[in-house]
This record gives C-alpha cells, sequence and structure tokens, in this order.
C-alpha cells in the first residue's frame, strides 16, 4: 500500500518551486541579500567550529546521489522481490526522477554556489541535490509505512523523516556547499515530485487499482 498526501501539498509545493525558480534566475535582489548574510554567518560559525565542520563534511554525504540512488535500487529489488509492486514503482520512479530532475536544472540554470566554501564542489548549485534526495527519501518512507502503522508510529516516522531533510539541508548551508534559497529549493522540489508519483500510483485507474492508498493528513 501507498499513502496519498492531499493534493493541495505538492500543487503548492510546486508553484513554490516554480516561483523561486524566477526569483533565482532573475537575481532578485532580496533573495541574493537573504543568501549572502546567511552564508557569512555561516562562514563565521564555521571558521569558529571546525570540528563540526570535519564531521558534517562526512556526515552530510549519507545524501549524495551514489548512496540515494543505491538505496532506491536496494528498496525496489528488496520490494519487487516480497511482490509489491506498486510501492517497488514509487522507490524505483523517485530515485531516477529526483537526480534527472536536479541535475537538468543545474544543467540549465546558471547559479554558482557560494565562495570559499567548506566543501569544494565544481557545478551550479540550485536546487540542492543533497536536500532532494533526503526530503524525498523521507517522503518515500512516510508513504510506505504509514498505512502499517500506529498514531504513535506515525509520528515517529513523520517526525524522523523531517528532522533527516533539516539536517540534510542544514549541513549544506553551513558548509557553503549551497545558498540557503538552493536548499529550499530542493525541499520543495522533493514535495512537488514524490507525492505526485504516489498519486499517479495509487489512481483507481492506474496499475493497481485493486491496493487504494491511504489519505496522509499530516
Amino acid at each position: 500500500m501507498i499513502a496519498r498526501i492531499p493534493l493541495l501539498v505538492p500543487s503548492v509545493a510546486l508553484a513554490a518551486f516554480l516561483t523561486l525558480t524566477a526569483l533565482v534566475t532573475a537575481d532578485w535582489a532580496p533573495v541574493d541579500r537573504f543568501d549572502v548574510a546567511m552564508s557569512d554567518d555561516m562562514r563565521r560559525y564555521g571558521h569558529e567550529h571546525l570540528g563540526l565542520i570535519d564531521v558534517l563534511r562526512v556526515v552530510t554525504d549519507v545524501a549524495a546521489t551514489l548512496p540515494f540512488v543505491a538505496a532506491g535500487i536496494a528498496a525496489t529489488a528488496f520490494l519487487l522481490a516480497t511482490g509489491r509492486r506498486r510501492p517497488a514503482y514509487l522507490c524505483a520512479w523517485v530515485t531516477v526522477l529526483i537526480p534527472v530532475l536536479w541535475g537538468a536544472m543545474h544543467w540549465l540554470l546558471t547559479r554558482p554556489r557560494p565562495q570559499d566554501g567548506f566543501v569544494l564542489v565544481d557545478s551550479n548549485g540550485f536546487p540542492s541535490g543533497h536536500t532532494s534526495h533526503a526530503t524525498a527519501a523521507g517522503l518515500v518512507a512516510v508513504l510506505l509505512l504509514w498505512p502499517h502503522l500506529a498514531r504513535a508510529g506515525r509520528i515517529a516516522v513523520v517526525a524522523l523523516a523531517v528532522v533527516f531533510a533539516v539536517f540534510i539541508g542544514a549541513t549544506r548551508v553551513i558548509l557553503l556547499a549551497h545558498w540557503p534559497t538552493d536548499v529550499l529549493g530542493g525541499w520543495l522540489l522533493a514535495f512537488a515530485v514524490v507525492p505526485l508519483v504516489a498519486r499517479a500510483l495509487s489512481a483507481p485507474h492506474g496499475p493497481f487499482p485493486a491496493d487504494q492508498g491511504h489519505m496522509v493528513v499530516v
């Protein structure tokens, strides 16, 4: 079974993502000022906490592309092997779509990352791939586990997913690997894509009509 997030959530996320993309592309001054101010604060903080920076350089890559794709392939294979085709399809589609979408935007949009960061990444920065991966993984976990859990379990899974997505996003800003709006874009991209894929797979006339999902209200 796959749970379903109300359509309003991905609709708002998609609209917000497109708006943010337009503002970033236009180099809108308020966005630039916010990004620069926040990144300057993080630069000072990082130089005062170099031990933490060393830890975050390692921890942040749990949401890098290779671990994300490897985990997606493993989850897809496991679900197929246990006869859960629709959840397997969700994992497979998300594993492909999220890296392809943020990668395409990195290719299409010229958005340099902060200078003199604590990690060196030679590519454009909007949206954050690590953040997209972490948020997408958390959303998939919530959607797949929600129908099988009681209230306490649902709260715990949602809380863990939120903490993971926020933590990874924070590491990208602290390490100056991304501007804060790159991270916001990563969150919004995942919230736009993952629920729509889940809804498509659980549609009454979709590939698995006999297995209807449950609505998620979180």
